[in-house]
């Protein structure tokens, strides 16, 4: 079932931010598992030497940890005023 708004959706929001953020960064985490997953898999089937599967997967997972980390803890999401 998929999240309802029970407003009109406004980036100037603060809490329809938080949750399109988080939203964003859990659609991130899904491309990142899918991806790494599939290829340690066909790695694994044809027993290949990837060395660049490694750090592709290492520094994957460190922007996602820094996505996260922004979105706890660095992002503001306080009501903008207009001046």
């Amino acid at each position: 079932m998929p999240p309802r708004w029970p407003r009109k959706p406004d980036r100037n929001d603060p809490d329809y931010r938080r949750l399109d953020d988080r939203m964003n960064f859990a659609v991130h985490v899904a491309l990142c598992i899918t991806i790494n997953s599939g290829l340690w898999f066909v790695s694994g089937l044809k027993n290949a030497d990837w060395p660049w599967a490694t750090w592709l997967t290492l520094s994957w997972t460190a922007i996602l940890l820094l996505h996260l980390i922004y979105i706890l803890a660095i992002a503001d999401y306080s009501l903008k005023s207009d001046s």
